[in-house]
């Protein structure tokens, strides 16, 4: 997996509240038996016409957001079923990074993403921003009043800044052992391999004749 230090790239918007994961990549698309080849269909249904045609209506479609490689959009992207797919629609699309807003504590909490969706984000080096309402709805008043807008991560430093002028810096909260998993490009198979003598070690000491012996 690509490790994830820090990343300069396009901002674009996406408007849009409790992005379900069949709109991020429809069902149709999971046939596949290869992890390749997601990206032309993200957001299928969003981008085209029935015709197959590219709908000019659909954000991203937009020639501005052309190359974009940061995402912003509202709470709860990536909720409804739990596919992985999701996620690699969205990275090999291009993009590095979503960012969304949280609303609320407690029950009345609208979370940035879902949890799974998150969790396979980390995973495959799809880096998921937390930010406030406020500053979400700020990024979105600066991308509409500045075409071209770029921004700037650094995930050690956990700073997204905003090249604007003037630039603005926001900072973002991740989980340690997410944080050290994106930095190192760590996805599970390399995870499990960091403990490659402890597991060697065990299988020494293991008998194999146990399990057949009950």
């Amino acid at each position: 997996m690509e490790p994830f230090v820090e990343h300069e790239g396009l901002i674009a918007t996406l408007d849009r509240a409790n992005v379900d994961t069949d709109q991020i990549i429809p069902k149709q698309f999971l046939k596949s038996i290869v992890r390749t080849g997601f990206g032309e269909n993200l957001f299928f249904d969003w981008r085209y016409r029935a015709d197959g045609s590219p709908n000019p209506d659909f954000e991203l479609n937009a020639p501005r957001f052309r190359g974009a490689s940061i995402l912003v959009t509202r709470n709860n992207f990536g909720c409804g079923s739990s596919r992985e797919h999701a996620v690699w629609a969205v990275r090999q699309y291009g993009f590095r990074a979503v960012i969304a807003p949280r609303r609320g504590e407690g029950k009345n909490c609208v979370p940035a993403f879902a949890d799974i969706f998150r969790n396979n984000a980390i995973k495959n080096g799809l880096l998921p921003i937390e930010l406030s309402e406020e500053e979400v709805e700020f990024i979105f008043q600066a991308v509409a009043r500045r075409e071209g807008l770029r921004g700037r991560i650094w995930l050690a430093d956990q700073t997204l800044e905003l090249l604007d002028n003037p630039p603005r810096v926001f900072r973002f909260e991740i989980e340690p052992s997410a944080k050290e998993t994106l930095l190192n490009g760590l996805d599970d198979i390399a995870l499990t391999l960091a403990h490659e003598e402890a597991i060697a070690a065990f299988e020494r000491r293991h008998d194999p004749q146990m399990c057949r012996r009950r």
